[in-house]
């Protein structure tokens, strides 16, 4: 290949960010869509935060987890939809290569810490129910905040890697990448140079930064549904298992299209498909999670009731 074919990441100056579609007729629409979903998703994962710092009655671990998961989820979809809707509005598909590599970096670091958050939450929702007297003991304040900080330290050590290493990257002419955000896997596709190192140690990344939380995950419920069942009465079983049924849901909703992207782009070489894919793990579970919260709890409920209409909470 000769040199004219590649060019240094340090003369790239930018790239295309395709989007989900390049037809002029269905931009207005999808404008309109991804900014309903920006703001709801703003909107309900704020709520949660303020629901659960003003009302004393939530300030215990579950809820300090959820408000964490909450934050990580605002920054995510900040991260991914403002440059996309700003694209639409300018009619330009151009991102800096510095934006580029910020949107890679940042949505490593908060998907994985969303994924060890949930898992945390998780050993949280075992602590509760397989360990109830111990709980307190336990799940103090200072070993929240060290979970918390742990999983955001745990994160950034695995994104910083993957960072460094585009960097080496000879990028090839054409640098339109098929989605509406910088995804790593898009990014290292336009390399014209060596990309073995990048990609063994994304899957090297994937499986023990993602694979990990999610055995803590299935171990916790493994425990818990054990614990659950071993109670004599079903109404004890239904109160036990209804103190966790909110985190499963929201822990279904995440891995499952998360798988539902693996899967996408191992059977389909559609770009299209791709994207659309992507677009259920990086922005529906961040929508839809206050919703399943707040719904869900009747705590939460009353919270957000008396947030909204200004009264003190009687809880």
């Amino acid at each position: 290949m000769s040199s004219m074919e590649l060019t240094n990441q340090t003369l790239v100056s930018e790239f295309f960010l395709v989007g989900l579609t390049d037809d002029p007729e269905l931009q207005p629409l999808i404008f309109c869509l991804f900014l309903i979903i920006y703001l709801v998703t703003i909107l309900g994962n704020l709520l949660i935060i303020l629901a659960v710092s003003s009302d004393s009655h939530l300030h215990t671990p579950m809820y300090f987890f959820l408000s964490s998961l909450s934050f990580t989820d605002i920054c995510i979809s900040t991260t991914t939809i403002p440059k996309m809707l700003v694209n639409i509005q300018a009619q330009d598909q151009s991102i800096t290569y510095t934006g580029c590599l910020s949107q890679v970096s940042f949505v490593l670091i908060f998907g994985g810490l969303e994924n060890c958050l949930l898992a945390v939450m998780a050993y949280d929702r075992y602590v509760a129910i397989c360990h109830p007297l111990r709980y307190t003991v336990i799940m103090h304040a200072r070993r929240c905040v060290l979970l918390v900080l742990l999983s955001l330290l745990v994160t950034t050590v695995n994104a910083l890697p993957h960072s460094l290493m585009i960097l080496r990257l000879s990028l090839c002419t054409d640098l339109e990448i098929p989605h509406f955000f910088c995804e790593l896997a898009q990014v290292i596709k336009l390399s014209c140079s060596e990309t073995l190192i990048n990609y063994l140690l994304m899957y090297l990344g994937t499986s023990l930064f993602a694979g990990v939380p999610f055995s803590g995950v299935i171990f916790s419920y493994t425990q818990i549904v054990s614990s659950i069942l071993r109670i004599p009465s079903i109404r004890g079983q239904y109160k036990a298992f209804s103190t966790c049924g909110s985190h499963l849901s929201v822990v279904c909703l995440f891995y499952g299209t998360g798988l539902g992207v693996y899967m996408s782009s191992a059977v389909s070489d559609s770009s299209v498909k791709n994207a659309v894919a992507s677009m259920m793990y990086i922005v529906v579970p961040q929508m839809l999670n206050p919703f399943i919260y707040s719904l869900r709890n009747k705590e939460m409920k009353e919270s957000l009731r008396h947030l909204i209409s200004g009264t003190p909470s009687l809880l």
